[in-house]
């Protein structure tokens, strides 16, 4: 029996679990949209901007554990799309990327949006590829879909020419099949553990590989057994229940100094799927060079990359802790203790009521009661995250997604993506107004769509990470970072959504309930100090520091 290359690729979807298909509508692609319309089983979710689709499909994979599709046409679509490759190769998340190309017979004459697109979205995907040949179609998804999910998981590109879709085939769809992940040698489980039990303070940075394996609960059981404390990589929050007793906090931009001390103290560092990138690794310092580390990654590539390491372990970090075990004898605590008390003592916030100015410090500490446990955040860019990623706590796994690649613009339409995985969740979105206002037209996605989430705007009129680098190095020369907005409260009921706005902590958590209760989109508009530029400074402090 034959079917059309367009019905085959959409059987192929849904053999592999996937429910939404995100973008924006393409002349270079309305007979794949047509397919999806006469199968009725995958929903395409138009976006109003190719980037705000990619950043929907990327935090749908992330937070159901699937792969997220993306559709853009030709050059304008993949170039508007490219943010979202960019996220979903930092934050390893499988996703198939089809991007449309001009008719076969006008390639190579610089027809209409006419580009080499593996050539223009190669380097920020995992692996990128047009292919020409109706034919080879099928066997190409086939092997996009089973490439973005294998190894370290990112983004395929897969770009199609018109002509291609309509094209008969034989094929039969392209089924999931199930990747081999590597578990470590017994000469690696015997190396680690000798490591281990001669360490004194070991710690553990867990990042995106424990995640994708689901290993948070072995992390927990491996940390207990081995009394050994656990920071989380950066953006990778709920990697490890914050509120155990082995948590040591979060390394972030603007670490405090104590919860660094952590990783420069310790006297064997265990890597554990983790790059140890530069944020993590706070400017490559922590570690510092010399110090021990044992590395474990399902990527070959990423062992050592970033530091020279005692020991690479290429290996599933789920298969690594239940092959290492328990130590066999009793652990010293004293040391993981230590740390968490550290953590606490920088990161708890005694409640106060202030009814005069907002502090972002109460907003964070009565957003997390204002929440179910289980409730999903999503996370954009700018110095506003500083005091979530400080001062709020994840207690269950699959509670966060963020962008390790720091894309503004993210944590709307990836709240949408979220909602879309988990609509029985509860699902906030955190920005600032710089990010929110790069992707605001995605909140008529979430009116039309009818999802009841809420987005939380710290708004201090100005691109705050980058004056804060200005002021740093230029104090009192601003150009660029200051903005002005509109009532952001009007524009969320202008697009059908629920809006007000806070000017004092004390009138969050009432705020946050009714927009909680409102039963559609909402958009909270939290009215910042533009002098309180980060967590721990002000504009006045970076100027006299500087000066």
């Amino acid at each position: 029996m034959t079917a059309t290359v367009a019905t085959q690729l959409v059987a192929s979807l849904k053999a592999h679990g996937v429910r939404y298909v995100f973008g924006v509508p393409s002349e270079s692609f309305t007979t794949l949209l047509d397919a999806l319309y006469a199968d009725g089983e995958i929903t395409f979710v138009p976006a109003r901007h190719e980037g705000g689709a990619a950043f929907m499909a990327e935090a749908h994979a992330a937070a159901s554990g699937g792969i997220g599709v993306v559709l853009g046409g030709r050059a304008v679509g993949a170039a508007n799309l490219s943010i979202g490759v960019h996220t979903a190769r930092e934050n390893s998340t499988a996703m198939l990327v089809l991007v449309g190309q001009l008719h076969s017979r006008h390639r190579g004459r610089e027809g209409f949006q006419e580009t080499d697109l593996p050539a223009f979205l190669g380097p920020v995907a995992k692996h990128a590829v047009e292919e020409s040949d109706p034919h080879r179609v099928p066997p190409a998804v086939a092997r996009a879909l089973t490439l973005s999910r294998t190894g370290r998981p990112g983004p395929v590109v897969l770009s199609l020419p018109e002509d291609v879709l309509d094209h008969e085939t034989a094929a039969v769809p392209a089924l999931p099949r199930a990747g081999t992940r590597p578990a470590p040698s017994p000469e690696d489980v015997t190396a680690v553990r000798k490591l281990l039990l001669g360490a004194a303070r070991p710690v553990v940075i867990a990042g995106a590989g424990v995640k994708l394996s689901g290993a948070e609960d072995d992390l927990v059981a491996f940390a207990e057994a081995w009394e050994v404390p656990v920071l989380a990589a950066w953006r990778r929050h709920d990697v490890f229940p914050n509120e155990h007793p082995r948590y040591a906090g979060h390394l972030q931009m603007g670490t405090h100094p104590d919860l660094v001390a952590t990783v420069r103290e310790a006297d064997l560092v265990v890597a554990l799927g983790t790059r140890l990138g530069e944020i993590t690794t706070q400017g490559y310092t922590a570690p510092a060079a010399g110090q021990r580390i044992v590395q474990v990654d399902v990527e070959p590539g990423q062992l050592g990359k970033a530091y020279p390491v005692e020991l690479a372990v290429h290996a599933d970090a789920l298969a690594t802790m239940r092959a290492l075990g328990k130590p066999g004898e009793r652990r010293d605590p004293d040391w993981a203790d230590e740390r968490q008390r550290v953590y606490r003592r920088v990161t708890t916030v005694d409640p106060a009521e202030n009814r005069e100015h907002v502090d972002n410090r109460q907003i964070v500490r009565a957003l997390r009661a204002g929440l179910p446990p289980d409730a999903v955040v999503t996370n954009d860019a700018g110095n506003f995250a500083g005091w979530l990623h400080t001062f709020f706590r994840f207690p269950l796994a699959r509670t966060y997604v963020g962008a390790a690649s720091g894309a503004m613009g993210y944590a709307l339409p990836a709240a949408i993506g979220a909602k879309l995985a988990a609509p029985d969740r509860t699902v906030v979105s955190v920005s600032g107004d710089g990010g929110f206002l790069m992707t605001v037209q995605e909140l008529e996605t979430a009116v039309r769509l009818r999802l009841p989430l809420v987005s939380l705007v710290f708004n201090n009129n100005m691109y705050g990470s980058i004056r804060m680098h200005q002021e740093r190095r230029y104090p009192g020369r601003v150009i660029g970072s200051e903005l002005g907005n509109p009532d952001l409260v009007e524009l969320a009921r202008a697009f059908g959504a629920f809006g007000t706005r806070v000017a004092a902590d004390a009138e969050f958590p009432a705020a946050l309930e009714a927009a909680l209760a409102a039963d559609r989109p909402a958009v909270v508009e939290i009215v910042t100090d533009p002098g309180r530029i980060s967590v721990w400074n002000t504009l006045d402090e970076l100027r006299e520091r500087t000066a």
